[in-house]
């Protein structure tokens, strides 16, 4: 005995199209509903007003909050650009930037330290940015400028040898004693 196939009406098959066709242009509304708010967002942080905008606003949108932190950076505020920056770590987009942001801000205040009397502050801020530039650099090994910087903080603040390697090795100032063992011959015959 063969199974039959249910035949839909034409008015079935016409409604369930236009179901389809609905749905199709709900998740096109709603797809360029989102574009639309970030060219928006895009837009804002070209003209430069972000500062003018309120703070939930801005948290919405990590577009926005990458340029409230530019602007905060520019104005000297550096423990809320730095706090900003750290909230788009995550982010696909703009994470390797506000890392390497982030990098540059910590290298700032760190001159500004040494400048001053914190020079013990300013060691951990410039090992703080190593790390930073270390990050963009194993997301992007061809980031030159973050490649540059890192360079620059490993002269300010060179990283300790590596003292691991030579637990259980011998030392380097050490003689070395030739061992013998009877009846092997040490030399060619």
């Amino acid at each position: 005995m063969a199974l039959r196939s249910p035949r839909l009406s034409p008015r079935t098959r016409l409604r369930a199209l236009f179901m389809a066709l609905a749905l199709c242009l709900a998740a096109m509304a709603l797809a360029g509903g989102s574009w639309w708010r970030l060219a928006q967002d895009d837009a804002l942080a070209a003209a430069g007003g972000v500062a003018q905008l309120p703070l939930e606003q801005v948290m919405k949108s990590p577009t926005l909050r990458f340029a409230r932190a530019r602007e905060l950076a520019a104005a000297n505020d550096f423990e809320g650009a730095l706090a900003l920056y750290r909230t788009l770590f995550k982010d696909p987009a703009l994470a390797n930037a506000a890392r390497y942001n982030n990098a540059n801000l910590l290298m700032r205040q760190a001159e500004r330290l040494r400048e001053a009397e914190g020079a013990g502050q300013a060691v951990a801020l410039i090992e703080l940015a190593k790390q930073g530039y270390r990050d963009v650099l194993r997301a992007d090994p061809g980031h030159w400028d973050a490649r540059y910087n890192h360079e620059r903080a490993q002269r300010l603040q060179p990283d300790p040898e590596d003292e691991t390697a030579a637990i259980g090795g011998p030392r380097n100032d050490a003689e070395r004693a030739a061992i013998t063992i009877r009846g092997v011959p040490q030399g060619l015959p």
